[in-house]
């Protein structure tokens, strides 16, 4: 398997509070486990700028200029109750949708089968018309378009196993059933999404889990609600909202997974590329705040990718 990383020192310049969970922090600890031998054949590159026009493939023109207008010359300015923008975030979100987007153009051209994104701001929670829970853009749901758009993907399927549901992803593509989206997220949590009953056009599949779920539970989820879902979609591509915050060290939530069941989830997501999209599977990083369970994760995923 040929594993493509983008990542970019920009990422490290979108800046936070003190105190505040998604921090720069986050990427260094993923740089310093990737520096391990175990990756030296990992293929290295830097995130591309991303299009601005591309942003308007999952949002209109007025949250795009929102967004960009609420960037500080210096200092920090708030969007939201959690969310917060500092001089160099615009650039740091424009090259974190530069990355996905590449990462799309690899996997169709061939150039890699599978890809991982190491990027900030995350991108799930920001709907179609507000930004929120650290996310100015959903860089998913902007991939997704773009694999439909410049490469005439009919069917994509976006898979969200961040702890926290993806409430944008969802809002986003509620009712367009060329897109189909499943999450696995610890309920009741922020932000108040992602109940069973809530389908959209038949294309959303959720799979709540109770607090203190361990393994057992989400691989349950995964094998009888997200993988039959694929089964019967079958995609032109996979991407994976690889939010790692359901790791049982994380601190804003209760769900006790270990990198294992990260690794046995790439896997289970890499056999579905292998039947349905010529392997081909997008990885983006979403959400993990503990940076140990972070760094073991996101190596665990990097690796499966790797070796298959």
């Amino acid at each position: 398997m040929t594993t493509r990383l983008y990542t970019h020192p920009v990422f490290l310049e979108h800046l936070t509070p003190p105190g505040h969970p998604e921090r720069p922090d986050r990427l260094k600890a993923i740089e310093r486990v990737l520096e391990d031998e175990r990756f030296s054949y990992l293929d290295r590159v830097e995130a591309p700028m991303g299009d601005e026009a591309t942003i308007l493939y999952a949002h209109p023109a007025s949250h795009l200029e929102m967004v960009r207008d609420a960037m500080p010359e210096q200092g920090l300015a708030r969007i939201d109750s959690d969310t917060t923008a500092s001089p160099r975030s615009w650039d740091a979100a424009l090259t974190g949708i530069g990355a996905a987007n590449a990462a799309v153009d690899d996997v169709f051209s061939g150039t890699a089968d599978n890809v991982f994104v190491a990027s900030r701001p995350p991108g799930h929670h920001a709907e179609k018309t507000r930004a929120m829970g650290f996310c100015f853009f959903n860089n998913a749901a902007i991939a997704a378009r773009y694999a439909q758009r410049r490469h005439g993907a009919e069917r994509v399927a976006i898979v969200d196993w961040d702890v926290h549901h993806g409430n944008g992803t969802q809002d986003i593509f509620w009712d367009d059933p060329t897109v189909l989206y499943c999450s696995t997220h610890q309920m009741p949590l922020y932000p108040g999404t992602g109940a069973r009953d809530e389908t959209g056009a038949g294309n959303i599949v959720n799979a709540p889990l109770a607090p203190n779920t361990g393994s057992e539970t989400f691989r349950e989820a995964f094998r009888t609600r997200v993988l039959p879902a694929l089964d019967d979609f079958r995609p032109d591509l996979i991407i994976i909202s690889a939010g790692f915050d359901a790791h049982h060290r994380d601190p804003l939530a209760e769900i006790n997974l270990t990198e294992e069941d990260f690794d046995w989830a790439t896997g289970a997501l890499m056999e579905a590329a292998g039947r349905f999209a010529g392997n081909r599977l997008v990885s983006l990083l979403e959400g993990g705040y503990d940076l140990q369970g972070l760094a073991f994760s996101v190596a665990a995923h990097v690796r499966r990718l790797m070796n298959g």
